[in-house]
Parts: structure tokens; C-alpha cells; sequence
């Protein structure tokens, strides 16, 4: 059984979200960073960059235990071992990886550094709010332009590259996006939201 080392963020939930969708066994440990659990030598030692998720595979390459850290990564992992979410090879495998990488390079760093801003800083600073909602709005945009001539982010198919945007854009209350200006987003978004898995996962962990 899979460890999922994990809190209730987006990172977080892109993990989750994956595993109930390959219907992988795994158990959560929770590892609450509001109170800087993500410090403890014991996390380091799976996660030295001190950030989840991380997950721990018993049955990992050749047959052996293994951790892994970075969401982007473990979701590539989770999808070379199961063969499912992410084309095994030639443009459509790439396609995927684009938009994967994209989400991990902005749309992911730009909403958190929009909800650092309007929801955690200390005092109000409206350049940083002003910046920061502009490229979300800026990024969603992009999406919604990809979004506009296929039926998920990276095509015909849904893959790990949804998986990771998904949790994201399930904050966009959080950042003042309406997702009724992206209508593509917004169509896309819903089709998502119903699939079993993403509800399952997007619960995990459960903080109560």
C-alpha cells in the first residue's frame, strides 16, 4: 500500500486525486504544515524540501521501497506505473507533459502568490494583489484558449495534466476569478468536478 504523506492544498490533492483514479490502495498521513509538521526529520528524510505531498512506495523500481517529493513527479510516477492518465509515448505523452509543466511553473506558483496577497499577508498591499490576480486572470485565459478547441487540457483524453490543474482552479474564488469569464474553463471544470475519483480525492485529507 501506497503512503501518501499529505494536507488539504491543491499539491497536495493532485496526488490523491491520481491515486483514486488508478484505484491504487493507499493509506494518508497527514501532516499538518499549519503547524509545521513538514520539519520533522522524520518528513525531511522522504521530502527534503520540506513541502508536500510525498508518497512512499513499497513495491517501487525493482521491486524495492521508494519515496518520492514534487507532485509534478509523483504524478508522472503514479501514471509510468500504472500505464494509465499519460500516453506512453510520441506527441500526445508530450502534450500532456507541456501542460503538466506548465500548471507546476505558473498556474500553480501565480494563484498561490494571488492567495498569499488578498488572504495571508499581514497587511494589504495592493501592488502584490493587483500583480498577482492580473496573472491568474492572465493564465486562466491561456487555459481557456487551449481549452476552447479540446475537450480536456491536453486533448481528447483526460490525463495527469487535468489532474494537476484541477485543484488549483478549485480555488478560483480564492484568487477573484468567476469562472463564468472563461466559459471554456468553466465547461471543462464541471466535467471534471463530477468524475467519482476527483471527489474522493479532492476530500483527502479529511481535517476534521
Amino acid at each position: 500500500m501506497i503512503e501518501l504523506h499529505t494536507w488539504g492544498t491543491p499539491n497536495g490533492r493532485k496526488i490523491s486525486i491520481m491515486l483514486e483514479e488508478c484505484g491504487l490502495p493507499y493509506s494518508v498521513h497527514k501532516v499538518d504544515i499549519s503547524k509545521g509538521e513538514q520539519h520533522k526529520p522524520e518528513f525531511l528524510r522522504i521530502s527534503p524540501n520540506n513541502r508536500i505531498p510525498a508518497i512512499v512506495d513499497p513495491d517501487g523500481p525493482g521491486g524495492k521501497s521508494y519515496s518520492l517529493f514534487e507532485s509534478g513527479a509523483i504524478l508522472i510516477y503514479l501514471a509510468d506505473k500504472t500505464k494509465k492518465f499519460l500516453p506512453a509515448d510520441g506527441a500526445k505523452r508530450y502534450d500532456s507533459m507541456q501542460w503538466l509543466m506548465w500548471q507546476m511553473g505558473g498556474f500553480g506558483p501565480m494563484l498561490g502568490q494571488a492567495h498569499h496577497f488578498l488572504r495571508a499577508a499581514p497587511t494589504k498591499i495592493e501592488y502584490g494583489m493587483k500583480r498577482y490576480v492580473d496573472e491568474a486572470k492572465r493564465l486562466y485565459g491561456v487555459l481557456d484558449k487551449q481549452l476552447a478547441g479540446n475537450a480536456f487540457v491536453a486533448g481528447e483524453d483526460y490525463t495527469i495534466a487535468d489532474m494537476s490543474i484541477f485543484p488549483w482552479a478549485a480555488r478560483h474564488e480564492w484568487h477573484t476569478v468567476n469562472l463564468a469569464d472563461f466559459p471554456n474553463v468553466k465547461r471543462w471544470y464541471d466535467i471534471v468536478n463530477a468524475r467519482p475519483a476527483v471527489t474522493k480525492g479532492m476530500a483527502v485529507p479529511y481535517l476534521n
